[in-house]
């Protein structure tokens, strides 16, 4: 549970939400996204007040404006590296030409051109990760939010991730809002917002990454 959560995050900005489990990381991911919304209070998400749509309304949101990346990746298990990634594609509407197109120009991106046939379960944990990197930012989500990325990962391949979360985010210009326990992470974003029982008890701004 949050209590008399207050906060406002600019576009662009890199944020990092530490705390000790239990604290309210998750939870807040969840409201910030539209995932949840409040029993009390009000969120603005790109210019929209979240508890004042409906579910659908805040899906058709999220669909057009965010990307959301999940410690435990949340692939398809029956669909390839490539067809997870087109999936955000198709619910715009976007052809099945453009949105393979996208799709390979991402898992190229990601360093995962030869796998993209390959189904989740012939993938290793750091690849699927990557997969789900850039099935986020298919949408060209003006705001991504990820909770632990590189939580499940090696050192090394938890590394590539953190440059490829900020290189994207250089690029695009997408704010990045990261749930993480991983210092490292932490200390390479701008903003860094620290939470214990339900509430921010710092916050915190430094060098842009």
């Amino acid at each position: 549970m949050l209590h008399s959560v207050d906060l406002c995050i600019e576009e662009g900005e890199v944020v990092a939400i530490i705390g000790p489990s239990g604290s309210g990381k998750t939870t807040l991911l969840g409201l910030l996204a539209g995932l949840d919304v409040p029993a009390r209070g009000s969120i603005q998400l790109d210019g929209h007040t979240l508890e004042a749509l409906s579910e659908d309304e805040r899906a058709q949101l999220r669909a057009r404006s965010v990307g959301f990346v999940f410690q435990n990746f949340q692939l398809m298990p029956t669909l390839t590296a490539l067809e997870n990634v087109q999936v955000p594609l198709e619910l715009l509407g976007e052809s099945a030409r453009d949105s393979e197109r996208r799709a390979e120009s991402l898992l190229a991106r990601v360093g995962l051109a030869d796998r993209a046939d390959h189904l989740p379960n012939q993938l290793s944990g750091g690849e699927q990760q990557r997969v789900a990197l850039a099935r986020a930012f298919a949408n060209r989500p003006k705001i991504l939010f990820a909770d632990e990325p590189t939580g499940n990962l090696d050192l090394e391949t938890g590394g590539a991730v953190i440059e490829m979360l900020l290189e994207l985010n250089r690029d695009a210009g997408t704010t990045l809002i990261l749930v993480t326990h991983d210092r490292e992470l932490a200390g390479r974003c701008e903003r860094e917002i620290q939470l214990s029982g339900g509430r921010i008890v710092g916050d915190q701004r430094r060098h842009a990454p």
